[in-house]
């Protein structure tokens, strides 16, 4: 029989120590030959980046040694940390982000000088011994200068610029016979998902870059992972229909006026994503006539094998939602996908014999599905006559039930972004709260991808209202439903998420709490004191500055925080250059001054985003307690108290 305790006060087994040591992140992925290569980010390791490789046998073991961390910092975000070829990796290293070659029986040897430079998105040229990758030169005054390069294999100080005169590179993709080079480009102030350009150019005899050809692409059309197939014909996915679809190039030698474009696959979904990070992959060319790929409609993401001849696509079926990263070889594919009700994990599918296999699970825990909330799709209205989306998942601990007539309170999750999208993947993070007896609203809001590029346009000049009316009005849908308690709505969220939750906080009259991770507060601090990659990122989202000094203003929440009533938790990267800690701490300043209860909590060593173990557990249970004392119920288990100021 299920004992009868108020919501909030469930004893749950998720606890912040279990998700902490029992999970890993698992990144990019990489096949060599028999071999399959990931990066799993560990946060018993202090958050450090190890390359693992696994042998056909079964076998897994770690390929970089202590203190190695594979993670570049180009544009901030990075991805796309190594290359391997034959059984040579080569790797970026955090901490002078200098590249690393490294054999299965060797250890790590620096390749590229020590400069005040970053590298990004490499892959082996094998005919002329080199690398080709994405180079981020710090080494001047103003903005870092970003270009495509070739990295001698044999002398690394031997550093050829193959393109350069673009803001931003990614991509770089030879043709399997090494005859030319395909890339992406764009300039401020788009960001990649705005718009972007495919070029390819023919490779010279001494390895440079002769004529360049414009195959797709503009300020207003988004392409993303540009692949050759093994009979070189280029393969893209391209936003120019609303949708992200499928298009390949039938001979990228001809001029734009005369080049042939030819859609694969026209259909009402995404097989694209927003690049916040290099190397994302959706699909995988597998033969002259095949591609597995992943796309997304309505927050599901399916598996699917494409005909090239036919242009039909075929569903394989997975018990997965979520679905990333897709590679292959011969007749395996190896991607990292997920459940509402299995943790992340990397997965290889034999096409022949339809056999699925973990290679890698990122948690190892086993946990009773009694105490797992499924999500449940949602679309709600919001302004305009438009509709939103989200995931929303009920309370769920199989040994408890609440008293009659109690709702749960709420916490709204805004994800960040504001360009990205939420996962209906397991994430224990909300199983914590929903295990406890929180009801979780996890909002796609105007501006979020996975719905179209119009969707997408939503946010266009308009953050800081679209997405906090779409998460206001979320909640209060889910209020007026009676599932949860109106008078107990929380929002939660990091970096651009925590804009969206300090605004809901500051300008809507719907939540009676908050949490901001990493949160902007200041859009003219943000606007002056960022990185590159997001440099004129505000452009787009809220207009220019200072041309639009006025609107950075009204829509900056530390203007306006007399507005702000209800009590607010920080926390916060001491290290972080995306948001910077002086953004939390003025907000967290006044709020003390107006004695309104806030609490703040900063980390030393952490960036954007925690990685730490001890740190990830302190923010959860910090969280939570901080809820318990606003909302007033009782925990069921101690956890590490929170100093919070006017309370």
């Amino acid at each position: 029989m299920n004992t009868v305790s108020p919501y909030g006060s469930w004893k749950s087994p998720i606890s912040s120590d279990l998700i902490v040591s029992g999970t890993v992140g698992l990144g990019q992925i990489a096949i060599d030959g028999d071999d399959i290569y990931w990066v799993e980010g560990r946060p018993s390791e202090a958050g450090r980046s190890v390359l693992v490789r696994r042998t056909p046998d079964g076998k897994i073991s770690d390929v970089t040694p202590p203190p190695f961390n594979v993670r570049t910092r180009v544009n901030e975000y990075g991805g796309a940390a190594f290359a391997v070829a034959g059984g040579v990796v080569y790797f970026s290293h955090f901490a002078d982000q200098r590249i690393y070659a490294q054999t299965l029986d060797s250890q790590p040897e620096p390749l590229t000088p020590a400069a005040n430079c970053r590298y990004a998105d490499a892959m082996v040229d094998k005919q002329r011994n080199r690398l080709i990758c994405v180079r981020e030169d710090h080494a001047g005054e103003g903005e870092p200068v970003n270009t495509i390069v070739s990295i001698n294999l044999d002398n690394g100080e031997d550093i050829q610029i193959l393109t350069q005169g673009n803001d931003f590179y990614a991509s770089p993709r030879l043709k399997p016979d090494c005859s030319q080079l395909s890339w992406i480009c764009w300039n401020h102030p788009n960001m990649p998902w705005d718009g972007t350009e495919l070029w390819v150019a023919e490779i010279n005899a001494d390895g440079s870059l002769g004529e360049k050809y414009l195959v797709s692409g503009g300020i207003e059309e988004s392409i993303f992972q540009p692949e050759w197939s093994p009979d070189g014909v280029l393969y893209f996915v391209s936003d120019k229909s609303n949708w992200w679809n499928f298009y390949k190039t039938v001979n990228p030698r001809l001029g734009r006026e005369q080049q042939e474009v030819e859609p694969l696959c026209e259909m009402a979904a995404e097989f694209g994503l927003p690049q916040w990070v290099f190397g994302m992959s959706t699909y995988a060319v597998v033969s002259e006539s095949k591609i597995i790929c992943t796309y997304t409609q309505e927050g599901k993401w399916h598996l699917a094998s494409l005909d090239l001849t036919t242009k039909l696509l075929t569903i394989i079926e997975t018990p997965y939602t979520d679905i990333s990263s897709v590679k292959a070889r011969g007749e395996n594919v190896v991607f990292l996908a997920g459940s509402p009700t299995e943790s992340t994990a990397i997965v290889q599918l034999n096409l022949a014999t339809s056999q699925r296999s973990i290679l890698r699970q990122s948690s190892d825990l086993s946990i009773n599905s009694g105490y797992l909330s499924v999500p449940e799709p949602l679309e709600f209205p919001t302004e305009n006559g438009l509709t939103a989306f989200g995931f929303f998942y009920p309370p769920k601990n199989q040994d408890f039930a609440a008293p009659a007539g109690e709702k749960p309170p709420l916490v709204v999750k805004s994800h960040g972004g504001p360009t990205a999208a939420t996962s209906s993947s397991m994430n224990l993070k909300i199983q914590y709260w929903t295990s406890r007896g929180f009801a979780v609203l996890d909002v796609n809001y105007g501006g979020s991808t996975g719905y179209g590029r119009e969707y997408r346009k939503r946010l266009q000049d308009s953050w800081g209202i679209v997405d906090v009316d779409d998460c206001a009005n979320g909640a209060k849908y889910l209020a007026q439903k009676g599932l949860v308690d109106g008078e107990r709505m929380a929002i939660a969220g990091g970096s651009a998420g925590g804009y969206t939750t300090l605004c809901a906080l500051t300008f809507r009259d719907v939540f009676k709490a908050g949490a901001s991770y990493y949160g902007v507060s200041d859009l003219e601090a943000l606007a002056g004191d960022t990185h590159k990659f997001e440099a004129r990122y505000l452009d787009g989202l809220i207009g220019p500055y200072p041309e639009r000094k006025d609107l950075y203003v009204a829509r900056s929440p530390i203007h306006s925080a007399e507005r702000l009533s209800c009590p607010v938790i920080f926390f916060q990267g001491l290290e972080d250059k995306v948001v910077p800690p002086n953004q939390a701490e003025m907000m967290v300043e006044i709020l003390k001054a107006k004695g309104l209860p806030v609490a703040y909590v900063a980390y030393e060593g952490e960036q954007h985003g925690f990685r730490r173990a001890e740190n990830i557990k302190r923010t959860l249970d910090g969280e939570f307690y901080f809820y318990s004392r606003v909302f007033k119920f009782e925990l069921a288990e101690p956890v590490e108290e929170v100093h919070i100021y006017n309370l």
